[in-house]
């Protein structure tokens, strides 16, 4: 029997992650759900907890929290609120494994109290290890807790490192991204894409906060920082390429130039399951691929002029210490300005160098990594008005 507490559940990868459940148990596994949490979708959450029947369910908007807990009094589902009861819901007793897929720097706190409680984890939230990557992984090394990845991208690494011999055989990881919606633009092109426009991804249906990320290339760029920490690599070993197929998801070169690639079509369903049962394989919802019907697959270099948050994140990663946590924190402010209709798109890559240019490296710890994303929040919120 396995129990897993999932936060995020009521998002893209939590929704899915529950099919994957669901799927595992109709070929025989046996999978509880122990814990549900999310930011504030209750009708969504009561689907789940009516449907999985989990131990507790935690809201983190107070008010939305409330109203659940009216709507499951009929059952003995208990209904935690706020950040502290993401919190217990990460660590709680009854469950096996924690999902973070949690969106944003709110993934943080949970995430250090899954490890804490002794939890392994399965981590979607990739801003858990951009803002905060030093104190996550010397918590889980203190515990020897795995940290599965569950991005498609760093799933892939992981897959292909499986067959890595030992330390030194690796050369460099190469991670595969789409482009977005904006490929082939230049930066005066991109000056007055919408809303709308920006959340037209070619490939993956995701949330808009990530889907703006990919349209911005942020995306590609916290993910360069959440792989220098799962994997130990300073930043110049992890390269970047547009790859618009969206089927070879990342890959590894070993140091006599042989390369290993991960291949599957654009799914999700694959690395959710693959950190829920590694190391098993098992049958999965994800389409088989067809490489005959795909006829080709396509390669270019990243264009810097017009995506520079890629470039950022490579800085605030040689930078380090609180800069990445600043990058990070001025990203969601400006994307969720940017998703209000308040600051233009380029603004965004703007305000996110201004707060880094602010921010000295520091020492890292929770509290300033907190202030740290705070400050960035407020400067860029104040400098968008």
């Amino acid at each position: 029997m396995k129990k897993l507490s999932l936060l995020g559940s009521t998002g893209s990868i939590g929704t899915q992650a529950l099919q994957v459940v669901q799927n595992l148990r109709e070929q025989g596994e046996k999978w509880e759900v122990a814990a549900l949490a999310a930011r504030s979708s209750v009708n969504r959450l009561e689907e789940q907890a009516r449907k999985f029947h989990p131990e507790v369910v935690a809201v983190f908007d107070e008010g939305a929290a409330l109203s659940l807990r009216q709507s499951l009094r009929d059952t003995d589902i208990q209904v935690l609120s706020g950040m502290e009861g993401l919190c217990e819901a990460a660590a709680w007793p009854g469950a096996d494994l924690t999902l973070n897929a949690v969106v944003g720097m709110v993934g943080l706190q949970p995430t250090l109290a899954a490890l804490q409680a002794g939890k392994a984890l399965a981590l979607a939230n990739k801003e858990t290890l951009v803002a905060g990557g030093a104190i996550v992984m010397e918590a889980a090394r203190k515990r020897n807790l795995p940290i599965l990845p569950v991005d498609s991208e760093h799933s892939a690494i992981f897959q292909c490192l499986q067959g890595c011999p030992e330390r030194g055989a690796l050369k460099k990881l190469v991670l595969t991204a789409s482009g977005g919606p904006f490929f082939g633009r230049s930066r005066q092109e991109l000056a007055g894409v919408t809303r709308e426009q920006a959340l037209r991804h070619p490939n993956w249906d995701m949330g808009a906060k990530i889907t703006i990320d990919s349209a911005t290339m942020m995306n590609k760029g916290l993910e360069v920082m959440e792989a220098s920490w799962l994997f130990d690599l300073p930043e110049h070993r992890i390269e970047v390429v547009v790859h618009r197929e969206s089927v070879i998801h990342s890959m590894v070169e070993y140091q006599d130039n042989a390369a290993v690639a991960q291949l599957g079509v654009p799914d999700m369903a694959v690395p959710i399951q693959y950190a829920l049962t590694y190391p098993r394989r098992m049958p999965s919802p994800a389409g088989e691929l067809d490489l005959c019907a795909l006829g080709k697959l396509t390669f270019y270099p990243p264009d810097r002029e017009a995506f520079p948050c890629l470039e950022l994140c490579r800085e605030a990663l040689r930078r380090g210490g609180l800069v990445p946590a600043a990058a990070n924190g001025a990203n969601e402010q400006a994307v969720a300005l940017f998703l209000e209709g308040k600051i233009g798109f380029l603004d965004i890559p703007r305000l996110v160098e201004a707060a880094m240019d602010r921010q000295d490296p520091g020492v890292v710890t929770l509290e300033a990594v907190l202030e740290a994303d705070r400050e960035a929040r407020a400067f860029v919120a104040g400098a968008a008005h």
